[in-house]
């Protein structure tokens, strides 16, 4: 299967690292014109010169804009009126006991993952319509699915983004649009390593193999029982966004490993 995207623009949200980078990667090697955003210049700055350095022939621009808040959401959509691909991919975790989470990080979690996404769905969405064709992909997770006792604030959100993304595809039904969530799970994504590295591990483990001593202590329902590259998610991510995946809408689709125990 050859993934053509020339002609088309994407916006892929919090793609300076991660997921969102190597999503930002995927469609520019297929040839979309891609816009990289993040919190601070300097970060997006680093990210574009580093996609230039991979792949010289990408049509790349970075957008700095916080998106916690609705005024980050209008900077970003001026200066990127329109597009054919949006990826709500942005957000934020962090393990917290539920007793110890006060309203402010109930507030910011739902800002960040889920308002985001809304307020640029809504202002994105009307001209794919008009075009008769686009993509909106929200990043949830498996977390969305399987609550993690230590995220609840977190899972929350990634529940939301699944309810969110099949309400607007049945809103923008008929119309050559199509919107899905993405639901990844255990990913070496940049927080992730970060996250990991504070762990106490074996002796001379490897990141991968420290990686896979948490997921199956802690997701044992992995059925790769190892975690995902932000590369595997990506590949999916940029096939739902492509011609090829045209009649997949309203969807959940999985790319956990197999972490959520269900056929269906």
């Amino acid at each position: 299967m050859l993934i053509d995207l020339s002609g088309k623009s994407a916006v892929v949200t919090g793609s300076t690292r991660g997921i969102g980078f190597a999503v930002a990667k995927g469609l520019a090697e297929s040839g979309a014109r891609v816009v990289v955003n993040g919190r601070g210049q300097k970060a997006v700055d680093e990210a574009v010169a580093e996609l230039k350095k991979a792949l010289p022939k990408a049509q790349l621009q970075g957008v700095a804009a916080d998106l916690a808040t609705e005024a980050g959401c209008e900077a970003l959509v001026k200066a990127v009126p329109t597009t054919d691909i949006l990826v709500n991919n942005v957000g934020i975790f962090n393990p917290q006991d539920f007793f110890e989470i006060p309203d402010s990080e109930w507030q910011r979690f739902f800002e960040v993952n889920v308002m985001s996404g809304v307020r640029l769905t809504r202002a994105y969405l009307p001209g794919m319509i008009d075009r008769k064709w686009g993509r909106v992909i929200f990043i949830s997770s498996e977390s969305g699915l399987n609550i993690p006792v230590e995220m609840i604030h977190y899972g929350f959100t990634k529940t939301a983004q699944i309810s969110i993304a099949r309400g607007i595809a049945k809103r923008a039904a008929g119309t050559g649009v199509t919107v899905n969530s993405v639901l990844p799970g255990p990913t070496l994504s940049d927080g992730v390593v970060d996250f990991l590295e504070k762990m106490p591990s074996e002796k001379g483990a490897s990141l991968e193999e420290t990686a896979a001593a948490f997921v199956r202590q802690h997701r044992p329902s992995s059925i790769i029982q190892r975690a995902a590259s932000v590369e595997e998610v990506a590949n999916l991510v940029v096939y739902v966004a492509s011609p090829q995946a045209s009649a997949t809408t309203g969807a959940a689709l999985r790319v956990d490993g197999g972490v959520v125990d269900s056929i269906v």
